[in-house]
Order: structure tokens, then C-alpha cells, then sequence
């Protein structure tokens, strides 16, 4: 299960960094309730996304660490 943990969160990632995604847009996407696939719960905790505000709207950004996760796998 850890490999489709890991894959999931991998998959997030693309997911934010292909264009700007609101925190609604993304939770509509990426929200469980399985505690066994924490997908978006894991890439908080390990800082490979942030929210922001921009023009009045809460936005999900990719971090430095969130890009050199998908940098480690080309």
C-alpha cells in the first residue's frame, strides 16, 4: 500500500505544478476518507505543497521540495 501512497502523492504533485489549482478545485480532486491513502494529508506533512493566498483566493503551490521530488524521478 505505501507504493500507492507514494505514487499518489507523486501524481498530486504533477497534478499542482501543471497549472495554478484553487484549494477547492483540489479538494474536490484529492480529498479521501480513507485513512489508508492520505494522499493529500502526506504531501502537506511533508512539505511538498503550500496553500497561498492570491487575489482574494486560497491557492495550492508546489514547494522546493515538491519539485525536487519530481526532479529526483526524471
Amino acid at each position: 500500500m505505501a507504493d500507492v501512497v507514494e505514487s499518489l502523492i507523486r501524481d498530486l504533485v504533477e497534478w499542482v505544478v501543471s497549472r495554478e489549482r484553487t484549494y477547492a478545485e483540489t479538494m474536490d480532486a484529492w480529498r479521501t476518507s480513507c485513512p489508508r491513502l492520505p494522499v493529500w494529508e502526506e504531501a502537506n506533512d511533508r512539505g511538498l505543497i503550500t496553500l497561498e493566498q492570491v487575489n482574494g483566493h486560497t491557492v495550492v503551490r508546489i514547494t522546493a521540495a515538491g519539485r525536487a521530488l519530481l526532479q529526483e524521478r526524471c
